[in-house]
């Protein structure tokens, strides 16, 4: 049977976290993913965030521009940039990385100081289980400063999936990572993505799906 947790948005339900925590069993080996061709890496949140104001909207000459280093230019960037943020356990920076698309009874909604500064139930529900994907995204040995790089994924309009296997931390590829804290389910069982939308000109992290089974 498969079974799928989903999380939009800032509403990281304690379900999912739990499930990212401790569902799947088998440490397996880290791949090194040297043929992932990383191009987005990001070794601070807070550094993402500051390339994102500087780089948005830049080009070099009239050639595709690649992803800066974090910031969140790219869907790559902005998923590296909130894994790094996960890992460091820093959910108010979490939290500005994400976002939720527009749907027919809604408009786009991104992070935003504010937002993500209040006492809304959705924020404090997503901030309180920071903590779990932590545990579930954080390498061997641990790190405060972890390196993290995307491999370039195939955006569809304004809209990307970033499979697990596609994200490197510390040169572990993430779901190797997530098998390695957990219990119960075997290698290949195992189905992590995270989904990032193009929201105002910048790239935010709107779903993260684990499938299992």
């Amino acid at each position: 049977m498969s079974h799928r947790k989903r999380t939009v948005g800032w509403i990281a339900g304690g379900a999912l976290a739990a499930m990212a925590a401790g569902v799947t069993g088998c440490s397996g080996d880290s791949d090194p993913a040297a043929d992932k061709e990383p191009t987005a890496s990001s070794s601070s949140a807070a550094d993402a965030e500051n390339a994102e104001k500087t780089d948005k909207g830049k080009q070099k000459d009239g050639s595709a521009a690649q992803p800066s280093a974090g910031g969140q230019s790219t869907a790559e960037g902005a998923v590296a940039a909130w894994v790094t943020a996960v890992i460091k356990g820093e959910p108010k920076q979490a939290c500005l990385l994400m976002g939720e698309p527009a749907t027919d009874s809604s408009p786009a909604r991104a992070g935003t100081a504010e937002r993500c500064n209040s006492d809304d139930p959705e924020v404090r529900q997503m901030q309180d289980s920071i903590g779990e994907f932590r545990t579930s995204f954080m390498p061997e040995p641990p790190t405060d400063n972890p390196k993290v790089e995307v491999a370039t994924v195939q955006a569809t309009g304004d809209k990307a999936v970033v499979p697990a296997d596609k994200v490197t931390v510390e040169g572990k590829t993430l779901d190797k990572i997530i098998l390695s804290h957990s219990t119960g389910v075997e290698e290949g069982q195992l189905d992590v993505n995270m989904e990032s939308t193009k929201i105002d000109e910048a790239w935010y992290v709107t779903n993260l799906d684990f499938n299992i089974g």
